[in-house]
């Protein structure tokens, strides 16, 4: 991923990540990108682009909808977006 094409900065993941499931010390499974992963939706976001045209830089797009419909269910957005 180009790094000036990213959405959040170095200050802005600092303030967010320990809001959200799958960090070091959480319980339960320990994700391997959760910053990728939320850049993901934040770029699909942005453009407006169809689940499937998600570029692959950030993975496959299934796997990154069914993690974003669990956090959907489980309000892990509204907890991030009063942040």
């Amino acid at each position: 991923m180009n790094a000036d094409r990213t959405l959040l900065t170095d200050k802005m993941w600092a303030e967010l990540s320990p809001l959200l499931p799958g960090q070091a010390g959480s319980c339960g499974v320990t994700a391997a990108d959760t910053r990728g992963f939320v850049e993901a939706v934040l770029w699909l976001g942005r453009t407006g682009a169809p689940w499937r045209d998600l570029p692959a830089q950030f993975g496959h797009w299934h796997r990154v909808y069914v993690r974003f419909a669990r956090w959907r269910d489980k309000g892990v957005w509204e907890k991030a977006t009063a942040w």
